[in-house]
């Protein structure tokens, strides 16, 4: 099985596109779950998976604390990598199609707030060496457009088109986007051109480091939860909140659910949905500041 998990992260990687946080995450599922067929069941052949057995690691998980969300997870590597397994004629049977996933409820997407953000691009100081130019870009980017980190990694020069103000992302399953871009970001996006000709002219890699390597997630991870420390308390710092605040804060000044959708890259509208729980809870909180009997 070890060796099938192994081939099966090698096509997320190399056919999918698959960011290696995802990859990562798929390999601990299903090596997780190939030690407890060995372990419980002493089973080493897919083909002697059954639904049964699946549902009995469910409940094992769920003992063992494991929050519902986390545990579909799981499912959704295995369901993906049973997909895969039955493409190429290496089992004959899927054991998931009965298998029914935990509740779970959903969280809210924390995000950081338009005062903070605001806060953030007019009051704290970028350096003005090529890495305090291009961290600025980059947050920038993930605000104005709600890209993944991802996709940001792969960007190239290409394709950032400063005569139609727009960027081309791709996204997950190499879909492809366009979105739009403000003048003020061509204007700092310009500046950080000029810089990086400096550090590596020749890559068509659009973010690198100081050495002239393309960027990395680590480094950009870390980036960002250091800028976000100076102005928010909110509990999570990545790059992804930035994607959570820019389609918060796009639906709270009257953006289309539908809008938001398509700039995200989401594939159903469910996935979006999510934030009008942000918008709700911020029109609870006007209402209690507003009315007389509140």
């Amino acid at each position: 099985m070890h060796q099938h998990i192994l081939t099966f992260c090698n096509v997320l990687q190399h056919q999918k596109r698959y960011s290696n946080h995802t990859i990562i995450a798929y390999k601990n599922d299903l090596e997780q779950f190939s030690g407890y067929l060995n372990t419980v069941y002493q089973i080493n052949s897919l083909k002697e998976v059954k639904t049964t057995i699946i549902r009995s690691w469910i409940v094992e998980l769920l003992q063992e604390g494991i929050a519902p969300q986390s545990i579909n997870r799981k499912l959704s590597s295995l369901k993906s990598f049973y997909k895969y397994l039955l493409k190429n004629n290496i089992v004959e049977e899927n054991p998931l199609l009965k298998i029914t996933a935990p509740k779970s409820s959903k969280r809210l997407p924390v995000f950081v707030n338009e005062k903070e953000m605001t806060q953030l691009f007019t009051q704290v100081e970028f350096s003005n060496d090529f890495e305090g130019i291009r961290d600025r870009l980059i947050i920038e980017l993930f605000y104005n457009c709600g890209i993944r980190l991802s996709e940001l990694i792969h960007l190239s020069i290409s394709d950032v088109d400063t005569y139609e103000l727009t960027v081309k992302v791709i996204g997950k399953r190499n879909k492809e986007r366009i979105i739009p871009i403000t003048n003020a970001f061509k204007k700092n996006y310009t500046i950080y051109i000029e810089a990086r000709e400096k550090i590596n002219p020749t890559t068509n890699y659009l973010f690198l480091t100081k050495n002239g390597k393309n960027i990395y997630e680590k480094l950009v991870y870390r980036m960002v939860n250091n800028y976000l420390s100076i102005v928010t308390t909110a509990t999570k710092k990545s790059p992804h909140i930035l994607r959570h605040t820019f389609a918060t804060h796009m639906l709270n000044n009257g953006a289309e659910l539908n809008t938001i959708k398509e700039i995200l890259g989401h594939a159903n509208l469910s996935a979006t949905q999510v934030y009008t729980h942000n918008t709700i809870e911020k029109l609870k909180e006007i209402y209690k500041q507003a009315h007389p009997r509140a």
